[in-house]
């Protein structure tokens, strides 16, 4: 059936058909058709001090505001994850922004960090939280007119707007689409910028009868010392895990096509061994003792367990879920469960 709809939605724009998507999801879950879709795969597991359903979830970027939380429920996630998120509302880049590459199973987009502010997507989740079973996460980012020595501020912000219905903040330095935002990944301003985070978010722990776990995620490019900095940077600020990784500006293996040198990153089947490369990398860094969540590339249950066992604890699905529907939710949870039932 999943064919058949994206035949049709392929002929559209590409936002157009995102719209389009997300709104049949929406209806089919007021309906009560949400039956008709593969049933939730069940394999519970604990990580971040958080229990999953299964480790199979949503990455920000599909649901920048919380407009569609029931549907992409019904669609059989162990978790989503909203956003990303900016204090203020924006528009994002000029369109066109957002491209397909179809023979490659890929896609391109330059969106810019378009949303509709923190308070529109506090708003929406507390209309929908209570009909939930599903964790949340929210991606957390600065404004694009926001200076880059004052990112922290915006940070914070988003922080302290949206911790009262996340079950864990994504704090996004690694978007390509922001000018200067990767510049964050390094350094002392990496440092600073977590710390204060850390600081906060220990602050609103006060009021919260949960942990808050903080991730960051990050770009798949950095080189090998750069990558090495950044972990150490993370276990040094006892930061609760790492979201790996966001899209590459790389074309490699989309080299002639058509799209291909459209501004924006790089996300599907071409991004899956750079980024299982960074979490093997992170995981070899970091030990045993720091959760990653696997993103990038994901196609196909095999692509899911590549992550898990080159060191994830969970993975995270977006052009994939584009390209295959819901049936490859339930058939990356499926491979999961199955290996580890052994």
């Amino acid at each position: 059936m999943y064919a058949l709809a994206r035949q049709l939605l392929f002929a559209l724009p590409p936002e157009v058909a995102h719209d389009i998507a997300l709104g049949g999801l929406d209806l089919a879950a007021r309906l009560g058709l949400a039956r008709l879709m593969p049933a939730r795969v069940a394999d519970p597991c604990s990580v971040l001090g958080l229990r999953f359903p299964n480790r199979v979830g949503l990455s920000a970027g599909l649901d920048k505001n919380a407009d569609h939380l029931q549907g992409l429920a019904a669609a059989g996630f162990g978790f989503l994850e909203l956003g990303t998120v900016t204090p203020r509302p924006q528009p994002g880049n000029d369109k066109p922004r957002l491209f397909r590459l179809p023979s490659h199973r890929a896609l391109i987009n330059r969106l810019g960090f378009n949303n509709n502010g923190v308070d529109h997507l506090v708003g929406r989740v507390q209309q929908t939280r209570g009909r939930l079973s599903t964790p949340l996460g929210v991606n957390i980012g600065k404004n694009r007119d926001t200076p880059l020595e004052q990112a922290a501020d915006d940070y914070c912000r988003a922080l302290n707007a949206v911790h009262g219905v996340a079950d864990y903040i994504t704090v996004n330095i690694s978007s390509p689409n922001t000018p200067g935002l990767r510049s964050l990944q390094a350094g002392q301003e990496l440092m600073r910028l977590l710390e204060r985070l850390l600081a906060e978010r220990d602050e609103l722990l006060a009021h919260r009868d949960k942990p808050l776990p903080i991730l960051v995620k990050i770009a798949p490019d950095l080189a090998t010392e750069a990558l090495a900095g950044l972990v150490d940077t993370l276990l040094e600020c006892r930061v609760d895990g790492v979201i790996a990784t966001n899209t590459t500006l790389s074309r490699e293996g989309v080299e002639g096509a058509r799209h291909a040198e459209e501004s924006g990153g790089l996300s599907g089947a071409p991004l899956r061994e750079p980024s299982t490369r960074v979490v093997a990398d992170i995981r070899r860094r970091a030990g045993p003792g720091l959760p990653i969540i696997g993103v990038g590339g994901i196609l196909s249950g095999d692509d899911a367990l590549e992550k898990i066992e080159a060191g994830a604890d969970l993975v995270q699905l977006y052009t994939g879920f584009i390209y295959r529907g819901p049936g490859l939710v339930r058939e990356a949870a499926c491979a999961l469960r199955d290996h580890r039932r052994g």
